[in-house]
C-alpha cells in the first residue's frame, strides 16, 4: 500500500508555510525543496515513490504555492528570508537530520541550510540547480547579468519575461523527451499563482537578489570540500538554463558524488520520477 500524502501548514515568524509530508518519522528525512516558479506541487509524483523508504517533507517558500504570500512591502523576498522561513519549519518538526533535494531555487535555499548546519544534512540530491557559473546558461546570462549589475526599468523588463505565460510553461516542455507526457497543469498551475495581483514584485526581488547566491559560491564550495556530503547529482542534459557544465562543476569539489544524466530539461519528473526515485534509493536507503 502507498503512504499517503497529507497537508499541513505551521505557522514560522508570523507566516503561515504550506508543507507536504509522507512516510514514517523513524525513516531518513529528506525535505524536497522546490524551483522557480513553482512549488512543492512539483514532487507530486516523486513523494510516493519515496514514502516506503523515507520520512519526506516538501515545504512551499513564501510567496509560492499554498505559503502566505505578502506583498514586498510587507516581507523582504530574499533568499536569505526564505531560507530562514524553511529552517523554522525544520525546527518546528524537529529535523535533526535530513537529505536535501534541491532543484533550481532550491539550491541556494538548501546550500545556505548547510552551510549554517552541516552536521545536520546527511547528503544531497542536485538536480538542475546551480553552484557553480560554468552552468549558467546563456538565457539566463542575458536577462540577469544586466539586473544584477543595476535594476531600472530596462533590466527589469528582461526579467519580466521569467514571469511570462509562455516562459512557464517553456521551462516544463524544453528538453522533454516527449512533449505530451509534460502535464499542462505543471504551468497552469504555477502562473495562476505567479500572476496574483502585485506578485510580480516579490519575483522581481527574489530575481534581482540571486546575485547572493553567486556572490556565496566560493564559500558553498569550501563547505563542500570540508565536509563532503554523499551527493547524487540527477540532472536534466537539455536544460537551457542550467546546463550540463553545471552539473559536471560539482565533481570538482563533491568529486565522490554519483552524476546521473536524463534526458530531460529544467523539469525532470514529469517523465523521470520512477528513476530519480530508485537512484535516489540506491545512494541513501540502506
Amino acid at each position: 500500500m502507498t503512504p499517503r500524502t497529507t497537508y499541513h501548514s505551521a505557522s514560522v515568524n508570523g507566516r503561515q508555510i504550506f508543507y507536504r509530508q509522507a512516510g514514517d518519522p523513524a525513516n531518513s528525512t529528506i525535505l524536497l525543496l522546490h524551483g522557480f516558479p513553482t512549488s512543492s506541487f512539483m514532487f507530486r509524483d516523486l513523494i510516493p515513490l519515496l514514502a516506503d523508504r523515507f520520512h519526506v517533507i516538501a515545504p512551499d517558500y513564501i510567496g509560492f504555492g499554498q505559503s502566505d504570500a505578502p506583498s514586498n512591502s510587507e516581507f523582504d523576498y530574499t533568499f536569505d528570508n526564505l531560507t530562514a522561513h524553511v529552517a523554522g519549519l525544520i525546527e518546528q518538526l524537529g529535523l535533526s537530520s535530513y537529505i536535501l533535494y534541491m532543484q533550481d531555487f532550491g539550491g541556494p535555499v538548501g546550500f545556505r541550510l548547510f552551510t549554517a548546519a552541516p552536521e545536520k544534512v546527511a547528503g544531497f540530491v542536485i538536480q538542475n540547480t546551480n553552484a557553480y557559473m560554468e552552468g549558467v546558461g546563456e538565457l539566463p546570462a542575458q536577462i540577469f547579468l544586466p539586473l544584477w549589475d543595476k535594476r531600472d526599468a530596462a533590466s527589469e523588463a528582461g526579467a519580466r519575461a521569467f514571469l511570462a505565460p509562455e516562459t512557464t510553461k517553456f521551462q516544463y516542455q524544453v528538453g522533454a523527451k516527449n512533449v505530451d507526457a509534460i502535464s499542462p497543469d505543471n504551468w497552469t498551475h504555477d502562473q495562476a499563482l505567479l500572476d496574483r495581483p502585485g506578485h510580480d514584485a516579490a519575483h522581481l526581488d527574489l530575481l534581482e537578489d540571486y546575485k547572493t547566491n553567486v556572490a556565496a559560491y566560493e564559500s558553498w564550495h569550501e563547505a563542500f570540500r570540508r565536509h563532503r556530503p554523499k551527493t547524487l547529482i540527477v540532472w536534466g542534459k537539455n536544460d537551457p538554463f542550467f546546463i550540463p557544465a553545471g552539473a559536471s562543476a560539482f565533481l570538482s569539489d563533491l568529486p565522490q558524488a554519483r552524476l546521473v544524466w536524463l534526458d530531460a530539461g529544467h523539469f525532470v519528473l514529469d517523465e523521470n520520477a520512477p528513476q530519480v526515485a530508485a537512484e535516489i534509493k540506491g545512494v541513501f536507503a540502506h
